[in-house]
Formats: structure tokens, sequence, C-alpha cells
């Protein structure tokens, strides 16, 4: 479904101070004052393929790359090396509420999402009850948008998003949308996407929801990957290499706690 083949990120940090007259002409005669253009590579020479029905995960701390590799796959980079091949129709949830007009009401802006998400006017007026019964915001609907708090435009974006059963879903914390009621119901709607086949590439710092949803994990770290492998065996490595320590001292310190509770019970006897 999804064939990532070396593909490479680099953006412009925008570092260059010889671009206003004044300092091109204070840098012709002043050499120290010379910078070059710099440059950072957010994913180097990435590879792996998703498999139709697989949910793979993304971890990796802030700044591994995790969302924009995700934005690469959904079309909306272009890789500065590599490219991408999807087979199947894709609904990304990045960056949820980005294609709101904060000055129109909820209403509207569920036309015009749903519009720019390519789906018909006859389409999302068959859905619209559904979508705005998902959403919670009944008594919100002719309220403009930038009244509204980022769990609010959270839910209406998610609501749009997840109307449809796509081919392949990527998905960026997602599941940390809105409150606690609606996160476990955005968790079961996407129990639902990958009960039914629907192909996953999800991102989240939730190692839990990580390990329980997905089949397999992918590790990033600075643009580069670190290891793949099956969900519960990479999360655990990423855990203790966060944690700053080696799986034999995780052993060791949790046969510690377990010879701790047991000297306790047989003091109580």
């Amino acid at each position: 479904m999804i064939k990532v083949n070396n593909v490479s990120m680099k953006f412009d940090l925008g570092i260059d101070k010889g671009s206003s007259f004044k300092n091109m002409f204070i840098s012709f005669f002043d050499k120290k004052r010379r910078r070059k253009r710099e440059f950072f590579w957010a994913l180097n020479n990435i590879s792996f393929n998703v498999k139709k029905g697989e949910v793979v995960g993304l971890i990796g701390s802030n700044g591994a790359g995790k969302s924009t590799l995700l934005k690469v796959v959904s079309g909306v980079m272009k890789p500065t090396k590599g490219n991408v091949v999807v087979n199947g129709t894709i609904a990304p949830m990045i960056e949820l509420g980005a294609g709101f007009d904060p000055e129109l009401t909820a209403r509207e802006n569920i036309y015009l999402n749903g519009a720019v998400l390519g789906y018909s006017e006859k389409f999302l007026n068959d859905k619209f009850n559904e979508i705005v019964d998902f959403s919670e915001l009944q008594d919100f609907l002719d309220v403009p948008v930038k009244n509204f708090s980022s769990g609010m435009v959270a839910k209406l974006a998610f609501s749009i998003s997840t109307i449809v059963e796509p081919e392949i879903l990527i998905v960026d914390e997602i599941l940390s949308v809105g409150d606690i009621k609606f996160q476990q119901k955005s968790k079961n709607k996407m129990l639902s996407l990958i009960k039914g086949g629907t192909t996953v590439l999800f991102v989240s710092h939730s190692i839990d929801s990580i390990k329980e949803l997905c089949d397999k994990v992918i590790w990033l770290d600075h643009g580069n990957i670190v290891k793949i492998g099956p969900a519960k065996e990479v999360c655990s490595e990423y855990y203790l290499s966060q944690m700053g320590i080696t799986e034999e001292e995780a052993i060791k310190k949790r046969k510690n706690e377990i010879s701790k509770v047991k000297n306790k019970k047989n003091k109580q006897l």
C-alpha cells in the first residue's frame, strides 16, 4: 500500500544574513561576516513498506521527523530526495482544523473543509447530521469557529475527516483531541477503521496507544531510522532509551522490586 524509497527532506533554516543590500556590502569587505546558507535535514534516507491492512506506528522524541514523514507520505510535502508510492485513497489527519476559516461558522466550515477533502455537496448533505452528532457540537453550529476552543475545533475536524472509511489513514496525535470522553470516542472510531481493514500510519507520544493499536513500529531519531520491528519490542527499547537505562539494568531493577515485595510479605507472615 505504501512504499517509501530513500526519502530525505531538507529545510532551509533561513539564516542567511547576506540578503539585504547593507549586509551584502558589509560582507564584501568583512569575510568574517559571510555566512553560508544553513540547512536542516529532517529526514535522512528513509525507506520502509506498509502492507495492506497493517497498522504502523511512528515513535521518537520531538524533532525526530515523525510529522514531516507523515506529510511527505500524504503528499503535503515533496521530498528533497527519494520518492513515495501510495496505492489507495488517503485520509490525512494532520494538524486538524488547519483548513478551517475562523470567520465562518461550524456549519459553513463542514462544507468548506469537506470540499477540501474532496467530498461532494450531496455527500456532505447526507452525512451532515452524522458529522454533527459525532462532534457533539449541535449547540454551536452557527457560531464562528474563531470563538471555538482548540478542543472544539479538533472535534469538528476529526468528525469531518473520519466520515468516510479510507483505504489509508494517516494519523498524527488525534487520540489526544477533546476531553477524555471524546478521546475514547476517537479511539473507538480508530479501532473500527482498523478492524475494517484500513491501512494506518500512526504517530503518537503515547507508547501505550502505539502498543495497543499497532502491528509494527518505526523508531525515528533526528531524521534517521533507529529500528523497525514488532510494536511491543521496539516500544520497550525506545522507553528504556528515554529512561537512560539498558535492558539488563531494567531487568535487574525489576528483580529487585519483586524481591522487596516478597521480603515484605514474608515479614508480614
